[in-house]
């Protein structure tokens, strides 16, 4: 039981490290357009939802990575591995 425990535990951080770079690529390519000098409103606009996209993204992984956190403290309280 401890080996599932762990690899789920070693999978929940490989997959919240890759959302997170996600999120950093994003919000750095959304303010990238939209501060970029280019006439193209369109192209500002796709910068600006790109932005609050990827900070609605940060919002739920925060929230997600707590809950799954939680969820592995408890199994591990009942199982009782370190």
């Amino acid at each position: 039981m401890a080996d599932v425990v762990s690899f789920i535990q070693q999978l929940t951080q490989e997959v919240t490290l890759a959302a997170w770079a996600l999120f950093l690529l994003t919000w750095t390519i959304g303010w990238t357009l939209r501060g970029a000098p280019i006439p193209l409103s369109r192209l500002k606009r796709a910068g600006s939802g790109l932005v609050e996209d990827s900070i609605w993204a940060a919002l739920w992984l925060a929230l997600g990575s707590t809950v799954f956190t939680f969820i592995t403290y408890i199994v591990k309280a009942v199982v009782g591995s370190p």
